[in-house]
C-alpha cells in the first residue's frame, strides 16, 4: 500500500510503497477514501522540519538538552549517529480521515467489515489503510459523505474547545484565528444558539465566516473593531474568547483579554503562545482555560490504546462521543464541511499539495487526499534479490521501533543472513529493509513465522506481546530472542516455559539480558575470589519517565521493575553465580503508585547477597548506573559501564576502561547467533533465564506485600496453575 511520509532531515516528503498492517487487538484496519491536510499543525510540522538544523535545534530546546545529556553519557560519536538516524527515519503525516472497515482485530464488537468510519488519532495518517484503534472511530450516518467525515477529528476539537468555554446558548462568543479549527467552531457554535463573533488577519477568512454563520466578522486591522464588537453585544463584551489561531505572536491572548466581558472565558485551542499582560485579565478576573486536542480520553493508554472507555454518567463528552456529535451536526445539516472544501488530490500528488500550503498563503479552502480505493493492497513489499544468502538459514525480526533501529539492527546486519522484517507501521518496517538489507518488510508477523528461510526470530516489539510472540516462534521450530521482559504476567512466563520445554530439542531461547557480557563484568569476574559468597550492590539512577510513557503502563509495558529492573537483577544473579532463593524489597511512596524507586535484596543459595537499588528520583548529572562487589577482601566497582577498577586483598589494583558505555549488547547477540550455528550451549541457559523473570516477580511481590517472598512459592505456582491459552493473534507493533 501507499502511504505519505516526510524526513525530519530535510523535510522531503514521498508517497512510499509500504507493507499493509494487520489489527492487533482493539484495532480496526480502514481503508481510506479521504484525509484532510491539517494547515495548522501538520503544516507548521512540514515547515520546521525544512528548516536548518540549527533552526531545529533551536525550535526544539527541550529535546536538544536532552542530546546534550545523552552525549555526555554515551559519547558524541554514538549519540550523533543516534540523531541523524532518527532525523532520516520517514514520519508520517495525518490524523483526520474516513473510509471503510476492512478488518477488525479480536474484542472489537462494534465495528464489523463495512462499516464507514471517521478516523482520528496519531495512526489516522495519509495512507491508503490505516489501523486504529476502536474508541478514535466514529461510524459515519447514512446521507454523510465520506469527504465531509474526512474532517470529524478537527470538528471534535473544535467541539471541545466549545465544551470547556461553557457556552450557554444566546451567548456571545468570538473566536480568533479563521483557519479550519475557527471555520468549523464557528458552524457549531452557529449550530448550537450562540451568537458569534469571527476575527482573522484576513478579510477573506472574515468573509467566509460569514458565510459559515457568524453574525459579525472583521478584520484583525479593521477600524473601529472594538467598537463595532462592544455594539453586536450590547456593550457587555463577548461571553467567551475562543482562540484557534496557529501563530508565535502574543497577540490573539492580548486580544482575547481586551474583547472578553467581566468575569469572561478564554479558551485557547490552536497552538499559541499563553504569555500575555496582566491588567485586562486581572481587573476582568478572566479564566483563561486550555482544550486538550478532542476531549477527554486523549493521550490516555487506557482509554486509547487498550478501549475502556469512560462511563457516559460521569464524563458525557469523550474523544469519541465529541467525534460522533460533530458527525450528527454533519447529517442534520447543521455544519457543513463542504463550505470549507478546496481543492483535492489523489494520494500520489500529496507532496505537491503540502508544498502548495507551504508555499502561499491561498485561502481557497481545506486541502483533501483522495484515495483510489480499487488499488490492491498487500501485506509484504520485497527486495530483489528475495534472499540476501539463498539457502542459507535467516534471521528475521518482529519490531522496527528506536531500540531496534539504534541498537540491534546495527549488529544483526553485520551477520548477512537478514531475512524478513515485520512492524504494524508499514514506514518503519519499510525503511529498515532498505536500510539494513533485509529481503521483505511485512505488515503480518505470521509471515515471518511460516518463511521457511527463517531459522531465528529476534522479538523486539513492546513488552506486552514478547510472551505470545516467544511461544509461536518456537511453536514454528524457530530459535527466539527476546528483549526483555520474557513476560510481563507470570502466567505469561509459565506459558513460554511449557512451549520451549515442549519445543524441538536444540531450540534455543534467549532474552536481551545484555549487561552480564559488558567488557567491564566479563573483566571483573575474572579477578574475583571463586567459591566464596558474594556481596554485591548495585544503584541505578534511572530518571523518570515522561508522563504516559508505555513502558510505564502496567498493560503495556508492565511497569519499571518489569521492564528495566530486571536487567540489574539479571547481572546480581550473573555476578554471584548461585540461584536465588529469596526476595525483600521496600520502595518510596510516590503519588499515583508507581514503582520505580525501590531497593531489593536478593539472597542466593552459597551465601551471596545483592542489594539492587533502582531509583528514578535522582539527577541527570551523576552517572545512571554504579556496581560494587564485594568478595574475600577483593573489591570490584565499576562506572557507568566505562570504567571499572579491581582492589585484591593482596594490595593490587588493576583498572579498565571501554572509553565508552559498553554494556554487552554485541558481544550477547554474537554468543547467541554461534550457539546457534555452531550447536553449542546457549550464552544464557533458558533455565537461568526462567528464574530471573521468576525472581523479578518476586520483587515486585516483595513490594507489594512487604514480605520476604521464595522462589519456591512462584515455582509451586508454576505447577499448580497453568492453564492453556487460545493461539494469539498477530501483533501489529
Amino acid at each position: 500500500m501507499q502511504q505519505l511520509s516526510h524526513r525530519l532531515k530535510d523535510g522531503k516528503m514521498e508517497v512510499a510503497e509500504v507493507a499493509m498492517p494487520v489489527p492487533a487487538r482493539g484495532q480496526v484496519l480502514v481503508r481510506n477514501h479521504f484525509s484532510v491536510i491539517s494547515a495548522g499543525t501538520e503544516g507548521r510540522t512540514a515547515s520546521d522540519a525544512r528548516k536548518g538544523y540549527v533552526a531545529k535545534a533551536l525550535a526544539r530546546q527541550d529535546e536538544l538538552k536532552k542530546v546534550i545529556r545523552l552525549a555526555r553519557q554515551q559519547g558524541w560519536k554514538s549519540t550523533l549517529g543516534m540523531v541523524m538516524r532518527r532525523l532520516e527515519a520517514p514520519s508520517p503525516l495525518g490524523y483526520s480521515c474516513a473510509g471503510e472497515v476492512i478488518a477488525v482485530g479480536e474484542g472489537i464488537t462494534s465495528l464489523r467489515p463495512g462499516d464507514r468510519v471517521a478516523c482520528g488519532g496519531n495512526t489516522a495518517n495519509h495512507a491508503e489503510a490505516v489501523t486504529v484503534p476502536e474508541l478514535l472511530c466514529a461510524r459515519i450516518p447514512e446521507g454523510v459523505s465520506s469527504a465531509d467525515a474526512a474532517f470529524t477529528t478537527l470538528g471534535a476539537i473544535a467541539l471541545q474547545g466549545i465544551r470547556q468555554a461553557g457556552i450557554q446558548a444566546g451567548e456571545n462568543v468570538a473566536v480568533i484565528g479563521l483557519g479550519l479549527l475557527g471555520l468549523l467552531s464557528v458552524q457549531l457554535l452557529r449550530a448550537s444558539g450562540i451568537r458569534v463573533i469571527a476575527i482573522d488577519l484576513q478579510e477573506e477568512l472574515a468573509q467566509k465566516a460569514l458565510e459559515c454563520g457568524a453574525g459579525l466578522a472583521l478584520s484583525r486591522q479593521a477600524e473601529g473593531l472594538e467598537a463595532s464588537i462592544a455594539h453586536f453585544t450590547g456593550g457587555l463584551g463577548a461571553d467567551a474568547v475562543l482562540i484557534t489561531a496557529s501563530t508565535d505572536s502574543n497577540d490573539p491572548v492580548e486580544l482575547a483579554g481586551i474583547l472578553a466581558r467581566h468575569k469572561g472565558r478564554v479558551v485557547v485551542v490552536g497552538n499559541v503562545p499563553t504569555g500575555f499582560s496582566r491588567k485586562e485579565y486581572y481587573r476582568k478576573e478572566l479564566e483563561l482555560r486550555m482544550s486538550m486536542s478532542y476531549g477527554p480520553g486523549r493521550y490516555d493508554p487506557t482509554y486509547e490504546e487498550h478501549g475502556i472507555d469512560y462511563p457516559a454518567g460521569y464524563v458525557r463528552w469523550t474523544e469519541n462521543r465529541n467525534m460522533q456529535a460533530f458527525l450528527d451536526f454533519v447529517a442534520d445539516g447543521k455544519v457543513k464541511p463542504g463550505l470549507l472544501a478546496g481543492e483535492r488530490f489523489p494520494l500520489e500528488q500529496a507532496p505537491e499539495a503540502f508544498d502548495r500550503l507551504l508555499g502561499s498563503r491561498s485561502t481557497a479552502g481545506a486541502l483533501l487526499i483522495s484515495y483510489d480505493t480499487e488499488r490492491q493492497l498487500t501485506t509484504r513489499i520485497q527486495r530483489s534479490p528475495q534472499s540476501p544468502l539463498p539457502g542459507q538459514p535467516g534471521i528475521s525480526v518482529i519490531g522496527a521501533g528506536a531500540y531496534a533501529g539504534n541498537m540491534m539492527l546495527p549488529i544483526l546486519k553485520s551477520s548477512g543472513k537478514l531475512r524478513g522484517i515485520a512492524s504494524g507501521k508499514g514506514l518503519s518496517s519499510k525503511a529498515a529493509m532498505d536500510k539494513f538489507g533485509f529481503a521483505y518488510a511485512t505488515g503480518d508477523a505470521e509471515e515471518i513465522f511460516t518463511d521457511r528461510e527463517t531459522r531465528t526470530v529476534f522479538i523486539l516489539t513492546r513488552h506486552d506481546s514478547h510472551a505470545s510472540l516467544a511461544i509461536r516462534a518456537m511453536n514454528a521450530r524457530k530459535h527466539a530472542f527476546v528483549e526483555k521482559p520474557l513476560a510481563i504476567t507470570l502466567e505469561d512466563l509459565k506459558q513460554v516455559e511449557t512451549a520451549w520445554k515442549s519445543a524441538p530439542a536444540g531450540i534455543r531461547l534467549g532474552t536481551g539480558f545484555n549487561r552480564r557480557f559488558a567488557p567491564a563484568v566479563v573483566d571483573i569476574l575474572g579477578r574475583l575470589p571463586r567459591q566464596l559468597p558474594r556481596a554485591i550492590h548495585i544503584r541505578v539512577n534511572a530518571g523518570k519517565l515522561p508522563p504516559g510513557h508505555w513502558a510505564a503502563d502496567p498493560l503495556t509495558g508492565g511497569g519499571r521493575i518489569l521492564g528495566e529492573m530486571c536487567h540489574f537483577i539479571d547481572l546480581a544473579r550473573c555476578i554471584a553465580s548461585s540461584p536465588a532463593l529469596g526476595v525483600s524489597a521496600g520502595g518510596l511512596r510516590q503519588a499515583g503508585g508507581e514503582e520505580d524507586t525501590l531497593s531489593a535484596v536478593v539472597t542466593y543459595a552459597d551465601g551471596s547477597m545483592a542489594s539492587i537499588s533502582y531509583f528514578s528520583n535522582g539527577n541527570v548529572n551523576i552517572p545512571k548506573e554504579e556496581i560494587e562487589v564485594f568478595c574475600g577482601g577483593t573489591v570490584a566497582r565499576i562506572h557507568d559501564f566505562r570504567r571499572w577498577e579491581v582492589l585484591s586483598g593482596n594490595g593490587k589494583h588493576h583498572s579498565g576502561s571501554s572509553g565508552k558505555a559498553d554494556k554487552g549488547h554485541q558481544a550477547l547477540v554474537g554468543a547467541f547467533l554461534k550457539s546457534i550455528d555452531q550447536g553449542t550451549e546457549p550464552p544464557i541457559p533458558e533455565e537461568e533465564i526462567f528464574e530471573t523473570m521468576r525472581t523479578t516477580f518476586a520483587v515486585q511481590r516483595a513490594l507489594r506485600e512487604a514480605r520476604t517472598v521464595f522462589l519456591t512459592e512462584l515455582l509451586q505456582e508454576d505447577i499448580g496453575t497453568y492453564t492453556e491459552k487460545p493461539e494469539p493473534e498477530s501483533p501489529a507493533h
